[in-house]
């Protein structure tokens, strides 16, 4: 079997990889996901001020923190030319076509603790994914997709010719198969010096990356990947339909609107009379990074609830019941509540049915998602509201859940917290 269609059958396309020219300061160029630090401008602020004149991924991303803002078209249009202007200028340069092995370490400095969590950046193929509850793609979401959260990233997306991605993909590899050896083999200078070596900004941690370009490694990483597909009973090991092999870790809504994009060019080349879209067309495919659920360096953390503008006695006795217990604080510190049982195996799949059902009749409430119970108790001391602490949920739940309930409640885990995140470094043109 040629490689091509090997990797086709586990979703999977080599990509010709974009990184800043020799010289670049890699430590100004690389900004943490745009999705993080929602509540805290001053975290931008001072990622702009250490940034300055010099090139950055911040100035090709839109943070979370501006999506409401009134210059947003003006911000969406300048990323849009910066990155023009970093093509043609040779800023982003394409280095090689394939993968790219990373390692990331991260810190505790409270704990004196150290993490590494290993990565394997690669390109999925979109026709291998839908984002709606219950799909039984190869590709799956692992929580509900809020659809409203699409068109502010869609209107990015759409006139951007190059994809920076902060989307991690998790793989169910308790052998650690594909990701690990390679690790190792990088550890014995089998791939050469790394592509990059350096310290992330603001407490990210180090990141080192290698290239995997050799067709060999590459093919024996696909022949891994078709092995760990879960197939319903009644199908082979090797069966692709309706198998199962990657589930969303970070970035549910930024493959999602990738998918909406590739959707909308397919209606296009349809409406113009183009016939099919060709196959290889680049927006079909999206760049991720590939996380073993079981690397010892990756941690699910709960996702915390802020509840903004709300009478605390209101919303506690609109949820007060006979089910899960969890804790909130308030401006009268932190406490138990028991919540009403709304039919989720999760505390946090309860709380939110019930949150969202509350919003709905009051809208001058408004919800945030905060990573880290300290954030969450500096927030509400800040800026009021009620804040709500949730367990986290095993690693181990994660596949066989997502396999027989379909998607878990929106919010339900976090991958490390939120200096953990991916940071934007490795790009893609995402047009002909």
């Amino acid at each position: 079997m040629e490689l091509t269609d090997k990797l086709n059958k586990v979703g999977v396309r080599t990509a010709k990889i974009l990184l800043p020219k020799n010289g670049t300061i890699l430590n100004k160029w690389a900004v943490v996901a745009c999705d993080q630090f929602t509540s805290e401008p001053e975290y931008w602020k001072k990622v702009e001020e250490m940034v300055g004149e010099e090139a950055s991924t911040l100035k090709m991303v839109l943070p979370e923190v501006y999506l409401e803002s009134s210059d947003k078209q003006a911000r969406i249009a300048k990323i849009n030319q910066n990155i023009k202007e970093y093509l043609n200028e040779g800023i982003l340069e394409e280095k090689f076509e394939g993968f790219v092995l990373v390692e990331r370490e991260t810190r505790n400095e409270k704990l004196e603790t150290r993490k590494i969590r290993r990565g394997l950046i690669v390109a999925l193929d979109l026709e291998k994914y839908e984002y709606t509850r219950g799909s039984k793609t190869l590709i799956r979401a692992t929580e509900g997709t809020v659809e409203s959260r699409i068109p502010p990233r869609l209107e990015i997306r759409k006139d951007a010719s190059v994809e920076l991605p902060h989307i991690m993909v998790l793989i169910d590899d308790p052998q650690k198969s594909v990701i690990e050896p390679l690790s190792e083999a990088a550890t014995v200078k089998s791939f050469g010096e790394p592509l990059y070596d350096f310290e992330l900004m603001m407490g990210g941690g180090h990141i080192r990356g290698w290239q995997i370009s050799d067709e060999k490694i590459i093919e024996n990483i696909a022949d891994n990947l078709e092995k760990l597909i879960r197939c319903p009973p009644s199908q082979n090991a090797t069966a692709g339909e309706n198998g199962f092999l990657f589930a969303m870790g970070d970035g549910n809504h930024s493959l999602a609107t990738a998918k909406t994009h590739w959707n909308n060019i397919k209606a296009a080349y349809a409406e113009k009379g183009y016939g099919e879209p060709m196959e290889n067309h680049p927006a079909r495919f999206a760049l991720v990074e590939l996380v073993n659920v079981h690397d010892d360096g990756l941690e699910f953390e709960p996702i915390h609830r802020i509840v903004y503008k709300v009478g605390s006695e209101k919303l506690i006795k609109y949820l007060e019941g006979e089910g899960d217990e969890i804790e909130i604080v308030d401006e009268k510190g932190k406490r138990k509540l028991r919540i009403k049982n709304m039919g989720s195996n999760l505390p946090v799949g309860n709380l939110q049915i019930l949150l969202d059902k509350y919003l709905a009749l009051n809208p001058e409430s408004k919800i945030d998602y905060i990573h880290g119970e300290e954030s969450v108790k500096k927030l509400v001391g800040e800026l009021g509201g009620i804040g709500f602490i949730l367990p986290g949920m095993k690693k181990e739940e994660l596949f066989p859940t997502v396999e027989k309930d379909g998607a878990l409640p929106r919010k339900t885990f976090s991958m490390g917290e939120a200096e953990e995140k991916r940071y934007y470094l490795e790009s893609r043109k995402i047009v002909w």
